[in-house]
């Protein structure tokens, strides 16, 4: 399980425990709402890794190097459109990964359903932050505030694996959209089980993005693996791209880390979902609700 609550951090804090925002209804599939007030806490299934404030992120130590993953890939512009979540707006912890993807209005990431829903009998979490590029405390493309989610039905009623993917919305920042300032990678699907992909994600013990290159391949009908070293807590919804094209500097995010054990139970082996006619269903949904001018 790659993330935790910022619940579980609150009560390792020694402060109070508060109670989940779930609504008592669940959303009807592909349906969008807003963000609640920063007021209202919000709860998701835990796991093993602590989450890190910016505070905390700038004073902790780099990771131990380990074979086949660069701890910290240099900034370019492909990876500056992968980021962390963050919690009350982005004054809070980072307990998940997600990236930009291509649409019409320009405003959409692609993370995993559980890092915004908690799925069966839970409800949307609040007051979410984008935030791109993240490293060592430092936000050099800016925080940017999830205005609108979406997840699967299935995944809203039955915690389905095969549907642990999600969209957001971001609203604008100084007047502009995510993807005209960073760009964005396409949203690939059927794709096949047998690609090679880049995974980049934020650990949640560490201050930085890590990246990793390996063949994933088929783990079930509906989902794929691939083996990466380090993946903890914190790199879920980290984008699975394949087929970069080094004159654009873009590729197609064909999976993020998610789906079975919600991403896995080790750090070594990661999962994703497989993308699949129903999770493009998912994506036009978004663009369609994007489409129709939710946003701000």
């Amino acid at each position: 399980m790659r993330h935790r609550s910022a619940v579980a951090v609150v009560m390792l804090a020694g402060l109070a425990a508060v109670s989940g925002c779930a609504t008592g209804d669940v959303p009807a599939q592909g349906t969008l709402v807003s963000a609640i007030p920063s007021a209202s806490p919000f709860a998701g299934a835990t796991g093993a890794a602590h989450t890190w404030s910016a505070q905390r992120m700038r004073g902790a130590r780099p990771f131990r190097h380990q074979p086949g993953i660069s701890h910290t890939p240099p900034p370019t512009t492909s990876n500056a459109r992968v980021g962390a979540v963050f919690s009350h707006g982005g004054n809070g912890d980072h307990f998940c990964t997600g990236s930009v993807v291509d649409s019409p209005g320009k405003s959409v990431v692609i993370t995993a359903a559980h890092c915004i829903h908690t799925g069966k009998d839970g409800g949307y979490q609040t007051d979410l932050a984008f935030v791109p590029g993240y490293r060592d405390g430092q936000t050099p493309n800016g925080i940017w505030p999830i205005t609108k989610m979406v997840v699967d039905d299935h995944w809203a009623q039955s915690s389905d694996p095969g549907y642990d993917v999600g969209f957001v919305i971001v609203g604008k920042l100084d007047g502009k959209r995510i993807a005209d300032v960073l760009g964005a990678n396409s949203f690939g699907y059927n794709a096949g089980y047998g690609n090679n992909v880049r995974i980049t994600g934020y650990p949640a013990s560490g201050q930085d993005p890590i990246s990793c290159v390996n063949k994933a391949t088929k783990f079930q009908t509906d989902q794929m693996k691939v083996d990466c070293t380090g993946y903890s807590g914190g790199t879920s919804g980290s984008p699975w791209l394949t087929h970069f094209n080094r004159a654009t500097r873009t590729g197609e995010v064909i999976g993020v880390i998610g789906g079975y054990q919600t991403g896995g139970d080790t750090d070594d082996t990661s999962y994703s979902p497989y993308f699949n006619d129903a999770i493009k269903s998912l994506y036009d949904k978004a663009i369609g609700e994007e489409r129709q001018g939710l946003t701000p």
